[in-house]
């Protein structure tokens, strides 16, 4: 077995131990999401921590779902889980629900009243809240507290049979309402929720709580490492009391990490609910949302989520990731694999005059210089193109060396052109340049005459596929918020920029979650939601280059 030396994973560094000392035979982890909003990037961390430890140790991993609170759950987030887990390239072993083991949770809540540990108690939220004390004062015991295990047995039963309201009464264990941790004073184990659950409908109305519910899912599933991030360590005690109390034959050892934390990012399942229920963004697959599915929309890879997630590891202590970091991670996944071409976003028309008006030429190209692999394509050349606006001054300062009247630049993969005239409309904008080429130019004839230092890229104009590029900014502008404010205060007015375009001839075939290398402009991802069969909408998954160092 590996030197637990070598590894940089304390969660590792245990399961090594676990394994050497015979504690466990065989690792077993699970992915428990609460099926209430859609998985986002700070899942993905979870999910390839688990699934690959299992299988570094020839394990397995379950995908469970943590459904025990039917007011927030719904089939469409089970559903999308599913989606996202299998699309990061996971299989689980095993598909299961909490919900699966109601019967046995409930049987072990009415083991612990028999033994003494649990208590119906008619206190309201507010009133439990103020009787559970501080950090520096302790709890106070509820006036129900000592009811009879007889008592207690007929006021559960009849919680679950329907008899009383929302709120009315609760299960709660018995441990020490003078313990230093909170969390240890008399916790509530269920509460009644008259609500149709979405999987199995209205058999119940009392359902477990997380703290309750969780140890037993994976003492059932003979799991051997609970991971869950840190916020959860003052739980740990109360995740053995009722593994114990609830005499588990199964023994699973819970492990806390610090969660991920990236910067300008909205890691909160409710905050982006509220970002979707307020129509901030356009759905939780909006590519500007840290969901999966929002990353997968805007062209993010499985390659690239999973090796950032394996990059930045796992610790004990809270840090906050650079996004920038997430993003050199796709630009080191795509740059041999996503197909060069040239997109034009803001179009200037260009019109070559001395090209002979009725003459298409086809110019070859590659389709990826760092990955010859993928071959050439063929591109068209007439006397009318498309450059971008950006590419022509009129007055440019100095050091400007792309396009402007007097100057000569060459065309990616084409000629060499010279600008001659300026159009403009009546209020006197640019709507069109004339410009002369050099035949004796061409890319790729081994031309060694006069140089010129600007080279910029442009379409054809008579074919050129009208496009659609939206362009993504960080949604969030600033994390810290003053007394007053919300996080929605600090949304970036300017995260999205729609522009119209045009792009190759050639990209007709481009198909949904097609992704491109558009020269000098990123890459782009042909967007599933809005391309139709009669307009390609490109999403800019990221700029060329970064200053992010790794």
């Amino acid at each position: 077995m590996e030197n637990k030396q070598s590894s940089s994973n304390f969660i590792k560094n245990i399961v090594i131990d676990d394994l050497e000392s015979g504690k466990y035979e065989k690792v077993i982890t699970r992915f428990p999401p609460e099926p209430n909003g859609y998985l986002h990037i700070g899942h993905a961390k979870s999910i390839v921590l688990n699934f690959e430890l299992a299988d570094e140790f020839k394990g397995k991993t379950n995908l469970r779902f943590d459904d025990t609170n039917p007011v927030k759950e719904d089939q469409e987030f089970v559903d999308s889980i599913k989606e996202d887990v299998a699309w990061l390239g996971y299989e689980w072993d095993g598909l299961f629900f909490a919900s699966d083991y109601f019967e046995e949770m409930y049987n072990r809540a009415v083991l612990l009243i028999k033994k003494g540990k649990a208590y119906v108690d008619d206190l309201s939220a507010e009133e439990i809240r103020s009787y559970r004390g501080t950090l520096t004062e302790k709890g106070k015991e509820s006036p129900y507290r000592n009811r009879s295990v007889e008592e207690n047995l007929d006021l559960f039963e009849r919680m679950r049979n329907g008899e009383f309201k929302d709120g009315e009464k609760v299960l709660r264990a018995k441990i020490d309402m003078s313990s230093p941790n909170i969390t240890m004073r008399d916790p509530v184990l269920y509460r009644i929720a008259h609500a149709t659950h979405h999987n199995t409908g209205d058999k119940w109305c009392i359902y477990p709580m997380y703290d309750f519910a969780h140890p037993l899912e994976d003492a059932v599933e003979d799991v051997t490492h609970s991971i869950c991030t840190l916020e959860f360590e003052d739980h740990r005690p109360l995740y053995n009391w009722v593994i114990e109390e609830c005499e588990m034959e199964s023994k699973p050892k819970q492990i806390e990490f610090a969660r991920l934390n990236l910067t300008n990012t909205v890691m909160s399942k409710r905050k982006l609910k509220q970002l979707v229920d307020e129509a901030v963004v356009d759905g939780w697959d909006d590519p500007r949302m840290p969901t999966i599915s929002g990353l997968r929309r805007k062209g993010y890879t499985p390659d690239a989520i999973r090796n950032f997630c394996k990059e930045i590891g796992v610790a004990r202590s809270y840090s906050v990731v650079d996004a920038q970091m997430l993003e050199h991670f796709i630009r080191e996944d795509l740059k041999l694999k996503a197909l060069r071409t040239m997109g034009i976003l803001r179009p200037l028309k260009v019109i070559i005059t001395n090209y002979p008006e009725d003459q298409v030429e086809m110019l070859e190209a590659e389709n990826n210089p760092e990955n010859l692999e993928m071959g050439h394509r063929q591109i068209p050349f007439s006397r009318e193109i498309y450059i971008e606006q950006d590419d022509f001054m009129e007055e440019p300062p100095k050091g400007y060396h792309r396009l402007f009247p007097g100057n000569e630049v060459r065309l990616k993969h084409a000629y060499f052109i010279k600008c001659n005239e300026v159009i403009k409309n009546d209020q006197g904008e640019v709507t069109e340049i004339h410009c002369t080429y050099d035949p004796e130019t061409k890319s790729g004839t081994g031309f060694t005459g006069r140089k010129v230092k600007g080279t910029i890229h442009w379409v054809e104009a008579t074919n050129a596929v009208p496009a659609e590029f939206r362009l993504y900014e960080p949604l969030i502008l600033n994390e810290d918020q003053e007394e007053g404010e919300t996080f929605l205060d600090h949304i970036n007015p300017n995260s999205l920029e729609i522009v119209q375009g045009y792009v190759e001839a050639n990209m007709t075939e481009a198909k949904p979650q097609d992704k491109y290398q558009f020269f000098r402009h990123g890459y782009f991802n042909v967007d599933p939601k809005y391309t139709t069969k009669d307009k390609l909408v490109f999403n800019r998954i990221v700029s060329l280059k970064s200053s992010f160092k790794i």
